[in-house]
């Protein structure tokens, strides 16, 4: 019997856990996912780490040896962090063999204080690749206004890129453009640019959490029926944005000297609330070339119970765009929503990273 996330994945989504701790790396939990659960890929984020550390399990001889160097929080979470993604790389080097790159990758987000702060995000990202020293690492870059320039230059030192916290579509199509950016320069520097991929996280289920409340206030039989539709619409015409700014002669030219897409990929898709199908974000974001970034959680779920459609998305855009017609009938603005949210995705992270901060100060004065 083929799984649903075997089917999932060869039906064009590619499967990345959105996790990642020492014991997963240790126990040989990761391998047995890429061998299990058809994973081929990683992402991480402040949270992520925050999580994994605070439990501390695998990690207290590092912090130990970090303690007698007497390296500060800052320090300290860089070494722990890259020691995680490079051992993980390892693991998915196989898988990025095989898939000549698409896949096999790791994500590590830059430090999320420095969202608008172009210099820093790059220097930072420069100094997270060299540092871990993997092919198959992605640099997470969130997709704020100061994110955007950084993006172009990252890209254009031939940095593989994760553009993160991608709400609306206006600013999706900005990312694509920064990347494309990226590329013909990274191309002139004299690259090699069939080794530079990027995906592009859009996240899904936020967005149904924010719309949704505003819908309750607004009470009206009309506004409830809307309830729960707004991410897969936005999702949705996400995807039909990969396929329109790809779709040109100028990124034939630079497809032909060796360039690949920048993938989409769907983020945020564990369900957040309970009356909701666990696999909603999943199973309705089908096509090929696609990304999805999964809770274990949500991907047990899928594993367990989903049923996987050829293609959920494509035949989805009119009555997509229809959805959010209705929902800016209904006086609720997409683009005062996606603002929000990416402002409290910034803000989450950046508490997370202050968490990150108080459990490795703990640990090391511990250690001393």
């Amino acid at each position: 019997m083929t799984s649903p996330l075997a089917q999932l994945d060869a039906n064009g989504v590619s499967i990345w856990l959105d996790d990642l701790s020492r014991t997963r790396i240790t126990t040989g939990n990761l391998r047995d996912l890429i061998t299990n659960r058809t994973v081929s890929g990683v992402t991480t984020n402040p949270s992520i780490f925050a999580a994994a550390l605070a439990k501390g399990e695998g990690y207290g001889a590092q912090i130990a040896e970090l303690g007698a160097a007497g390296a500060d929080a800052a320090t300290a979470i860089v070494e722990l962090t890259t020691k995680d993604v490079a051992d993980a790389c390892d693991i998915f080097a196989g898988v990025y063999a095989s898939s000549n790159g698409f896949d096999g990758r790791v994500s590590i987000e830059v430090e999320p204080g420095l969202a608008n702060d172009t210099a820093g995000t790059v220097k930072q990202a420069k100094e997270l690749f060299a540092k871990v020293d993997r092919e198959n690492v992605m640099i997470k870059i969130p997709a704020t206004k100061a994110g955007l320039s950084a993006i172009t230059q990252v890209i254009a030192e031939g940095i593989s890129v994760n553009v993160t916290l991608i709400f609306s579509l206006q600013r999706y199509r900005e990312v694509i453009a920064a990347f494309i950016a990226g590329v013909k320069l990274a191309k002139d520097a004299g690259h090699d640019i069939s080794k530079i991929h990027s995906v592009a996280s859009f996240f899904v289920s936020r967005v149904d959490t924010e719309i949704d409340k505003r819908l309750d206030a607004i009470g009206t039989d009309e506004a409830k029926a809307l309830k729960s539709k707004a991410a897969l619409a936005n999702a949705r015409l996400a995807y039909q944005v990969f396929e329109q700014e790809f779709d040109n002669a100028d990124w034939a030219a630079l497809e032909a000297a060796g360039a690949n897409k920048q993938r989409p990929l769907m983020a945020s898709t564990g369900v957040k609330d309970p009356a909701l199908a666990d696999t909603l974000y999943v199973t309705e974001l089908v096509a090929p070339h696609l990304v999805n970034t999964m809770p274990e959680k949500t991907m047990e779920a899928v594993y367990d119970h989903g049923v996987i459609p050829a293609d959920s998305i494509t035949g989805h855009y009119a009555d997509s765009a229809a959805i959010l017609a209705q929902l800016e009938a209904q006086g609720i603005s997409i683009a005062e929503v996606t603002e929000l949210l990416e402002t409290e995705g910034v803000d989450k992270f950046i508490v997370s990273w202050g968490e990150l901060v108080e459990t490795v100060s703990t640990a090391l004065k511990g250690a001393n």
